[in-house]
């Protein structure tokens, strides 16, 4: 993919000083438009040899363009403090909201590709990363991200004659690290591994632009051009991207009888209070034992309560907390999307209260409300909440290869106890705002919930991020059972 990008393209100073107002200002016109538009968002990613000019050109585009709508992210390779958090924490919460543009000068390729040039993974390892960075881009492409990928190369010659002549400007000599004659010692392996990289992740949602980098004038016009291009064909369709590919996964059949993992529970199990307190007890003592453990501190903790409406989530989520140090957990109730959250991915305001390590983070309700209210109410497409099952497989699979211990939990009643329920709530004082009109219209598309919760079960039960089913009619067994769960998930993961 490099051969062309070595042949010493050059553009003269003359038709760069004709060129450059004109494509400035195009640039300048389809950046409000993105403004105004606010369907899409822009995500430019800066990758490439060093020396071939990549600083220089996030400085060109924010000078051509309206800066105060641009967001610029210099990413280098994680410190120990980002460590501390799943990998694509980073960026995904720099992803810019539609309406903005984000330049990520350095990215989710640094990392994988430097790793690899060091001998410090291996080629399959390298591989995996770049499946699981495809299957992320495919993902922000159907969520209308429009990316846009820069690779800026250099020949080994051009590259030595570049870095050269940084050193001989004294304006600019500060601009060459040690790192960067490490990179040109490396330059062949890097090379390799960089084609390798382009031609796995060369994909039509998300292309790459190879530009040479040894004339400036060259790459200043590449680079203006391929934004202009992309950004105007981007607004002449209003409706989502061509290049989005749905899930053409099938749905799930419905069962031929009345037989599904929920209706064949047992909701007869009760646990009697002479029993509750010592159980509840003992387990809680257990999980907080486990969390005081030094190897603890090495892992992170991320828990899932769904269920239908009065199933007790509420409750067990209070029994996991007591028993642990309030410094250390945090409860994040999921409410219908803010504005800010609505302008970006689906997943982006899930990944902001993920864990460090030494941390819980309880999500009462979570990200699978893609796949069950907002499939139910038509609050997304079809074709939103179908290719939600294997974003939200990848999404955990990352926590769970980063080390968080996910446990994930389904309260189940029977439609009769949410009957009861309801109407206790309307007796008891102190528990009439726990019930609104919205549960008992929920209540009406209980068959419709039931079906897509099936569905939500075999399609994101995994063996490394499983589903448990609670049988919470009776809530002092539900408790337990919540309590004693969580214990042997971070006693295996220990």
């Amino acid at each position: 993919m490099f051969e062309s990008a070595e042949l010493g393209h050059r553009v003269s100073k003359a038709r760069y000083r004709r060129e450059a107002p004109r494509l400035r200002q195009e640039l300048l016109t389809k950046q409000f438009e993105l403004i105004h538009d606010k369907s899409f968002s822009l995500l430019i990613l800066i990758s490439g040899i060093e020396g071939a000019g990549k600083g220089e050109t996030v400085n060109l585009i924010n000078e051509w363009l309206d800066p105060r709508h641009i967001e610029t992210h210099g990413f280098l390779m994680p410190r120990p403090d980002e460590l501390e958090r799943p990998g694509m924490s980073r960026y995904w919460e720099a992803l810019p909201a539609k309406g903005k543009i984000g330049i990520f000068l350095g990215n989710w390729y640094t990392e994988p590709i430097t790793r690899r040039v060091r001998g410090e993974i291996s080629r399959v390892e390298l591989d995996r990363a770049l499946t699981d960075i495809v299957r992320l881009e495919r993902m922000l492409a159907a969520e209308d991200v429009l990316l846009v990928k820069f690779w800026f190369h250099l020949s080994k010659a051009q590259q030595k004659r570049r870095l050269q002549a940084l050193e001989r400007d004294p304006d600019r000599r500060d601009w060459v690290k040690k790192h960067d004659w490490e990179a040109f010692r490396l330059y062949d392996r890097f090379r390799a591994v960089a084609q390798h990289t382009l031609r796995l992740t060369d994909r039509g949602e998300a292309p790459w632009t190879v530009v040479e980098g040894a004339d400036t004038e060259y790459r200043n016009l590449t680079v203006a051009n391929t934004l202009l291009a992309s950004l105007a064909d981007r607004l002449a369709r209003k409706e989502r991207a061509a290049t989005c590919v749905p899930d053409n996964t099938p749905p799930l059949p419905r069962p031929v009888d009345d037989r599904n993992v929920l209706s064949s529970l047992d909701y007869g199990r009760r646990l009697p209070r002479s029993r509750y307190d010592q159980e509840k007890d003992r387990w809680q003592a257990r999980l907080r034992a486990l969390t005081l453990r030094p190897k603890f501190a090495r892992r992170s903790v991320v828990l899932v309560f769904e269920g239908f409406d009065a199933a007790g989530k509420g409750g067990s989520i209070r029994r996991v907390t007591r028993a642990v140090d309030a410094r250390i957990y945090k409860v994040v109730p999921i409410q219908a999307p803010t504005d800010e959250e609505l302008a970006r991915p689906y997943l982006w305001r899930f990944w902001r209260h993920l864990p460090r390590r030494g941390r819980i983070t309880i999500f009462d309700r979570s990200w699978y409300g893609r796949v069950l209210v907002e499939r139910i109410e038509g609050f997304c497409s079809e074709r939103d909440w179908m290719r939600a099952y294997s974003e939200i497989n990848d999404f955990e699979h990352q926590l769970v290869e980063h080390g968080v211990v996910i446990v994930k939990f389904w309260l189940a009643i029977t439609k009769d106890e949410q009957l009861r329920r309801f109407r206790e709530r309307e007796r008891t004082p102190f528990k009439r705002f726990k019930i609104t009109a919205e549960d008992w219209r929920n209540r009406k598309k209980w068959a419709q919930y039931e079906h897509a919760v099936c569905d939500m079960v075999d399609r994101t039960s995994t063996d490394a991020a499983p589903w448990t089913l609670v049988e919470a009619n009776d809530k002092l067994f539900a408790r337990v059972k919540v309590l004693r769960t969580v214990c042997e998930a971070i006693e295996r993961a220990l």
